[in-house]
Order: C-alpha cells, then structure tokens, then sequence
C-alpha cells in the first residue's frame, strides 16, 4: 500500500513540474454559490468550497456522482458496489445523516434516515456543477448540514445537452441513456431519461436502476421560473449491504422524486429567490429476497416545503435573511405514522471594512420543530484579502442535527429506538487560506469540530436490546489541503489536481459497558487526478485515491478514462480499480476488482 502511494506521489509531482504554458482552464470568479441568500462569487467566499465544473465531470472518469465525489479529499464515499447503487455520504467524518444534499439549492433530506441521502444523486449528464460546503453550515442551511452540504447544480444550456449514450462492460453492465434540450426565445426544455442494469459483481449484487429528469425555465428575460422533475428507482441484492457481512440474501427496492418550482426577482438592491418543492422516497428491504415473510420494512416519506431567501444592499452592506417552512409524513409500517412540522428563519449580513479587503458576515438559523420545539445556530464567517489573488479566512459555528424516524423508533429482534432523543449538536471552528492566480489554485485550512449529545446505540448488559441513546461526545481536529494547476503542452490543456486530508476523532468515553458506535473516518485521505490531452481528438484521464482508516486499513485505487472525440460520436474506455485493490468501504462489503466500462455517445 505505501509503495504504491509514494510512486503515485513522484509521478503527479513530476508531472506538476512540467515546463508549463498558457492557462486554459474555466475561471471561478464569476460562479454565485446558489445556496447563499448572499450573492458572492466564489473566490470571495470566507469558507471552505470546492466547486466541481462541468469540463471536470466529463473528463473524471466516472459515471455517477458517487464515484465523482470520492475523487475529492475530506469526502468519504462508502459505496456498495458498482455505479454507485448504494452509497453513504460522509464529510471530514461525522456520520451519513450529518451531512445534507441539495439540488439547485432545494434541500433534500430524508425524515427516515440519511442512509437514502444519495437515492436522490441526479445523472451526471444533467448536471452544470456541483457546489462542496465544508464545515458548519446549520446558518445558511438549517438542520443536518452538520459537517457540511453539497449542492447540485443543473444544466442551463439546454441546446447544448443532446445526445444518445450506451455503455457495456463488466458483470454484464447495459446502460442505456437519452439527453435532449431545446432553446426557445423566452423558454428552455431539458429531458434525461437513463436505465442502468447489472448481473452483480458478486452472489445478489445484481441491479437495474431508471432514472427520469425534466427542467423547464419560463420567462428567461424578465422573472424566470425554473420547473424540475426527477424520478428514479433502484431494486438491488444488497448481498452484505447491512445488518452483518453474512446476511448474503438481503435485498432493496427504492423510489425516489421530487418537484420543484424556483424563481428569481430582481431589483437594483433587492433580491427575492422564492421555492416550493415536494420531494417522495420510497424504501421497501426484505431480509431474505425470496422470503418476504421472513422480515419485511417499508417505509414511505414525503417532505412539501416552500422558502424563500432575500438579499437587500445598503450603505452598510449586505442583508441576507430567509424563511423556510416543510412538513414531513411517514407511513412505515416499522417506524409507524410520523408528522413533523419544521420552521427555519435565517438573517446573517456582511461587512465590507479596510477598502473592502476585510469581509465579515455574522449570522443567525433560529428553528422550530413540532417535536424539537425552539433551537438558535448562530455563527460567524471572516476573510481578508491581502491582495487579488491571497486570502486569509476564518469560520465559526453551531450546528445541529435532529434524530431521524429511524432513530426514535426502528425496532428489530436486536434494537430498539428511543423516542426521547434529542438533537446533536456541534461547535466547530475553522482557519484557512486560499490563492489562485488563474492558472494555480491552492487551500490550506484547519478545522475542529466538537460534538456532544451524538447518538449511539448502547446497552448496560450483554443480553440487552440495543438502543439509542444521546451518550456520546466526539472531537474532530483535521487539516486539509488542495492544489490545482493548469497549463498547455504543445497546445493542449493539461490540469493536475491534488487533495489531502488528515483527520484525527476522539471519541470520550462512555458511561455504558457496550457500545456500537465505532469511528472507522478516513484519518488519511490523498486523492490526485490528471486531465490530460497530447494529440487532436483524444483525451485521457488519471484519477488515484489513497485511503488510511482509523481502523488501520488502507488502500489504493487507480481508475482512468481515454476519450476519443469524433465530434458527433465520442468514445470512452473507463477502467475502475485497475490494479486489482482488495478493498472495502463500508460493512466489509468487498469493492469489486478491476473492472471496464465501454461507453459510446452520439451527440446532436
């Protein structure tokens, strides 16, 4: 393993050194992130962002967002399987319900739990980008952005999206894709309509997946309304996927949607970004595949919600402030029948001092819920631009999380909820800086992060059921690091990007003789990836993930992409896991060794 991470190292870092020239890649400074209420473009942010460009998914060398996300240090995917069909979400540790997903600034968290957080991924065919949040976000949020959120963004251009996709590779994978847009004078339409199917990997692995997505924007030159519809459904043998690593027969069928309406209203100080949504997941689990009798879960939630953000400018600055209103429904018949109504006010403003070198935006989320009653975030953002290109930064804040159903009220032969849970909650701190001149970009920054009142399942005596239980206190300190270059050799863009993160979490003792909360974070995580292209045509991609648990376990993965350009057609080869590591992420459910994937698209 540490052979094969210093090797990977020399090589990107000869490669960094190249003799460089011009600089080809897209510039940030004009990107607005969408989840602020606050319009700042992205250089000008006081936070730890990684934004993920639509020339960096296509040349990534994967095929869902799953697997693009886990090419990015301080992101831990913990993925069962291929194209991602399960996956868990994790940011600089914490756990899968602490971090919040969000499509174009919607946010779509599930009541049930966070494990379904990832059901909602769209294809990558219809995203513009993808917005990274790490850190405390509970101000500009709400709830479960406890480590961090990640916010999708769609595609505008509709014009420009047509195209007909097939792949074929390994275990029998057959993908089959259309994309098709159309540009009106005061309209634009886009439709993504995929099925993907598997034989598995290994024993009940075998999967078939649909997804369907449609994106209309009205009244492009005065007050736009942007309409979106995504429906998607997984049935899949989840062969280790929970419970225990012998529990061979399990198996999953999801449904996931959502509908939103967005709109944006502009005067010269005033902007108003109201939304309203309904989003559906849909979860059925059999122990046994062929015995539904057996053990048998299903759970239905619906989340209707409607917000809307303002920002006002002023002699003084600028004002962001927002309300957010949703009810959440469960039926299940495990978790039993569950409301909840959930109301977010949110009002931070920013400071510009010092000839608009010293930005500093204080802030506030005070929130009800109609089973967690009254709870106030606050926090506090603070950047200094020493020139153009240089910036100091410094964040800090409360953040929350509140129990999901399964939480309260999951019960099997072994575990039992606990109705009377309350919130996690956390101080965390962040210092960083960052610098880009165009070409080179680089950010430093550490972090801690502590929790108290985080829930573990935990029992006093061994024939006990488990149950959970508020009993755990959790300190995070972590550094990370990020790198990006571009240049040209003989004309052709060439970029390397390198990540690091190093986290260290200690979990305080518990007062209770078992325990199963177990941190298993990636202590060290390296990741590098190398876009390249040397003659007319034809592009290649490199993509190397280093991965150190606290555990000890350890591994390294290579995947990479060869792209032959043929203007209407484009042809990719994409290897995963090419040097056959024998690995696992999540439950010792073993990654699937190398493995290829032919992909062929006809675009018009």
């Amino acid at each position: 393993m540490t052979r094969k991470f210093i090797l990977f190292t020399v090589i990107f870092v000869a490669i960094f050194k190249l003799n460089a020239q011009d600089i080809t890649a897209q510039s940030l400074d004009s990107i607005t992130l969408i989840g602020n209420r606050i319009n700042i473009p992205f250089k000008e942010n006081s936070r730890t962002v990684t934004v993920i460009t639509a020339k960096e998914i296509t040349q990534s060398a994967a095929t869902n967002v799953a697997d693009l996300l886990q090419q990015f240090a301080g992101i831990d995917m913990r993925r069962r399987g291929v194209t991602g069909m399960q996956a868990d979400l994790y940011i600089r540790g914490g756990s899968f319900d602490q971090t919040l997903l969000l499509i174009d600034g919607i946010k779509v968290e599930d009541p049930q739990t966070g494990h379904h957080t990832m059901n909602m991924a769209l294809p990558i065919e219809v995203i513009q980008r993808i917005e990274i949040i790490k850190g405390p976000a509970a101000r500009i949020f709400g709830q479960n952005a406890f480590t961090g959120a990640i916010n999708i963004v769609t595609k505008k251009n509709a014009s420009k999206s047509n195209a007909i996709g097939f792949q074929v590779g390994s275990y029998d994978q057959q993908n089959v894709s259309a994309t098709l847009g159309k540009d009106f004078k005061k309209a634009s339409v886009i439709a993504h309509g995929s099925v993907n199917t598997s034989d598995g990997y290994r024993y009940n692995t075998d999967f078939q997946n649909h997804n369907y997505f449609v994106k209309g924007t009205f009244n492009k030159d005065k007050t736009p309304i942007n309409v979106i519809g995504y429906f998607t459904e997984r049935q899949f043998g989840a062969n280790g996927f929970y419970a225990s690593s012998s529990a061979v027969d399990q198996y999953e069928e999801t449904q996931s949607s959502l509908v939103g309406l967005t709109s944006i209203y502009k005067t010269e100080k005033l902007t108003l970004k109201p939304r309203i949504y309904w989003k559906r997941n849909q979860d059925m689990y059999l122990f046994r595949r062929h015995d539904p009798s057996f053990y048998r879960n299903l759970h239905i939630s619906n989340k209707v919600g409607a917000e809307i953000n303002a920002s006002y400018k002023s002699s003084v600055g600028i004002t962001g402030f927002g309300v957010d209103v949703a009810k959440v429904y469960l039926s299940s018949n495990n978790l039993g029948e569950r409301d909840r109504l959930m109301t977010n006010v949110f009002l931070e403003h920013r400071f510009l001092l010092a000839n608009k070198k010293l930005d500093i935006t204080p802030g506030i989320a005070v929130n009800y819920f109609s089973d967690f009653k009254f709870h106030a975030f606050p926090g506090m953002d603070i950047g200094y631009s020493i020139n153009d290109n240089l910036k100091l930064y410094g964040n800090i804040g409360y953040t929350y999380r509140i129990p999901t159903y399964t939480d309260l009220f999951y019960s099997d032969p072994t575990t039992l909820g606990n109705e009377n849970l309350q919130p996690e909650n956390a101080l965390t701190e962040e210092l960083g800086v960052k610098y880009n001149n165009g070409k080179f970009s680089a950010a430093i920054a550490a972090f801690n992060r502590d929790a108290n009142d985080v829930i573990d399942y935990v029992k006093q005596n061994e024939d006990d059921l488990w149950q959970a239980t508020n009993i755990q206190d959790i300190n995070a300190f972590g550094v990370e690091v990020n790198t990006s270059y571009g240049f040209k050799t003989s004309g052709y863009d060439q970029n390397i990007a390198l990540g690091y993160t190093y986290l260290n979490e200690e979990l305080k003792a518990s007062t209770a003789n078992f325990s199963r909360y177990s941190i298993n974070s990636l202590k060290h995580h390296f990741t590098g990836t190398y876009r390249s292209q040397f003659i007319k045509n034809f592009r290649q991609s490199i993509v190397y993930k280093f991965a150190e648990r606290t555990s000890g376990d350890s591994y390294s993965v290579v995947d990479v992409m060869a792209t032959l350009d043929l203007h209407a057609f484009e042809i990719s080869i994409i290897g995963n896991n090419i040097f056959n590591e024998d690995y696992s992420e999540s439950n010792l459910v073993p990654m699937p060794k190398g493995n290829f994937l032919l992909d062929v698209k006809y675009k018009f």
